[in-house]
């Protein structure tokens, strides 16, 4: 056993110089490899969550840019639609008084051609009335003085 144990203090004894350069392998790329790469990849990190959180921001401002945008246009197209129903309304009550004038100005000209037709026709009554006599008595000494015809019947005056 004592055997066993003198090999394997030869062994530990001879792999000393590689556990030694090992450890001083590994301490010397822990500081000059894995420290710097651990920063850079630190830093990475910070700058992505950093540009995440930023555009996460300006997505947020952007949506409310939109909203307010969205809203002023909503109040433009309402305020456009109160003028265009306002202008609607004041040509609806223009025309409606044009209508009105039209109407009013029709009547009076009807009336006054209803005036004229009646003085127009009481003047025709006149005249016919006042013609009525004299015409009858010339249709009469017409009619009684009509010359007779060869071969036809005298007539007698009655």
């Amino acid at each position: 056993m004592q055997e066993i144990v003198q090999q394997l203090g030869e062994l530990f004894l001879q792999a000393t110089p590689t556990v030694l350069i090992v450890l001083i392998f590994y301490g010397v790329l822990r500081v000059l490899f894995f420290k710097p790469l651990l920063a850079v990849m630190a830093e990475r990190q910070a700058r992505t969550a950093g540009a995440r959180k930023g555009a996460e921001a300006a997505q947020a401002a952007a949506a409310e840019k939109v909203k307010q945008y969205q809203e002023a246009l909503k109040q433009a197209r309402g305020q456009v639609y109160a003028e265009q129903e306002a202008a609607r309304k004041k040509l609806l009550e223009e025309r409606a008084a044009q209508i009105k004038d039209a109407r009013t100005k029709a009547s009076g000209e009807v009336s006054a051609a209803k005036a004229r037709v009646t003085t127009e026709l009481a003047a025709a009554r006149r005249d016919v009335e006042a013609t009525v006599a004299q015409l009858s008595a010339e249709i009469a000494r017409r009619i009684l003085q009509t010359p007779s015809r060869p071969g036809a019947p005298m007539r007698e005056a009655r």
